[in-house]
């Protein structure tokens, strides 16, 4: 009997990584000025004299404050996110799925560079969440 080695791919080579570095640094420069868009308009609510948008009633300046509080703390989780990636990078394991120790596919970690689940594992935890229910 021949046996054939396993050949399939556990990390990702150098070039790969440094273009997901990259790409990484990319959102995340993108990420960080979005951020600090969303600062400075809170900083700029704050400043005014009355602390509500100009021309706004308390109910929708509230609102619109809350809005933004919201999106800057997402922003900052995904700037975490990015960090962490390339935090990955250095270590040399980035693109390994948390649950399985597979690689996670390419295509997704393009389109989701800060991923730490592959499709499949997310599925399965998602259908997981959903019988706990």
């Amino acid at each position: 009997m021949i046996m054939i080695p396993n050949t399939e791919k556990t990390r990702y080579s150098e070039e790969e990584l440094q273009e997901f570095k990259t790409l990484i640094r990319s959102k995340l420069k993108k990420g960080q000025e979005e951020l600090q868009l969303y600062m400075t308009q809170l900083n700029d609510n704050a400043d005014s004299g009355d602390g509500r948008l100009k021309g706004l009633d308390d109910g929708i300046g509230t609102v619109e404050i809350e809005r933004m509080n919201t999106l800057a703390a997402r922003q900052k989780k995904h700037i975490q996110h990015l960090e962490n990636a390339l935090i990955r990078i250095e270590n040399k394991v980035y693109g390994i799925c948390r649950a399985t120790g597979k690689l996670i596919r390419k295509e997704r970690l393009m389109a989701v560079p800060h991923a730490t689940l592959s499709v499949e594992a997310k599925e399965s935890r998602k259908v997981t969440r959903q019988r706990r229910r």
